[in-house]
């Protein structure tokens, strides 16, 4: 039961003081001069300065702006109350007072104005992705030397020509290597057969090809 009359405890509390302190800046204001509608109106403007400023903190964290702008509502809504506690006359409110009073609607749209406008934090920014950066400069390559004719290789000779070796001597070949195995038991050799038929030793190894 006590956890539930709690957030009504603390309603109940704040709307009478702040009852209170609307009735104590009125006060202030209708002594100063400001007779009317302008009287009512100088506590709501301290009020939502003052929230305004509060606002500011809890939202973006410790700033210099937002406490001085909530100092200054709090010194407002504060010195009212204290003004029209007995301490000072009324009736008769001095020159400077009047002058704080008649100067503070400047005040408090300059301070409202500063709060909504002021720079976004950091955590909001949106990001602004970096320039690309500029291409490296490439070297120029190297020229290259042309490269130096490679020396052609020597031909090869051309084969000699077969050496044409007639039939007949061919046949008569033959009969002198049968000769010379039966003789020898061994086959006749190039040179033997170059001396036995008595022909150049290129036409010699031709027939001895034939033999073979």
């Amino acid at each position: 039961m006590t956890r539930s009359l709690r957030p009504d405890a603390v309603l109940v509390q704040a709307v009478i003081a702040g009852a209170l302190s609307f009735a104590h800046l009125h006060d202030l204001a209708a002594a100063a001069g400001q007779d009317g509608w302008k009287a009512w109106a100088y506590p709501v403007s301290v009020d939502l300065l003052l929230v305004a400023a509060w606002r500011r903190l809890r939202a973006d964290g410790p700033s210099w702006l937002a406490w001085c702008w909530f100092l200054v509502a709090l010194v407002a809504s504060l010195g009212a109350n204290v003004a029209t506690a007995g301490l000072l006359n009324l009736d008769r409110v001095p020159a400077w007072l009047r002058i704080i009073v008649a100067a503070w609607p400047a005040l408090a749209f300059l301070g409202g104005t500063l709060l909504v406008h002021a720079p976004t934090p950091a955590g909001d920014r949106v990001p602004v992705p970096p320039a690309p950066a500029a291409p490296a400069l490439q070297p120029e390559p190297e020229p290259v030397a042309p490269a130096e004719p490679v020396a052609a290789l020597p031909e090869a000779p051309p084969p000699a020509p077969a050496v044409a070796v007639p039939p007949a001597l061919v046949d008569h070949a033959r009969k002198v290597a049968a000769d010379h195995r039966a003789r020898t038991g061994a086959p006749i050799d190039t040179d033997t057969l170059r001396a036995r038929l008595g022909v150049p030793a290129d036409l010699a190894g031709a027939i001895a090809a034939q033999l073979a």
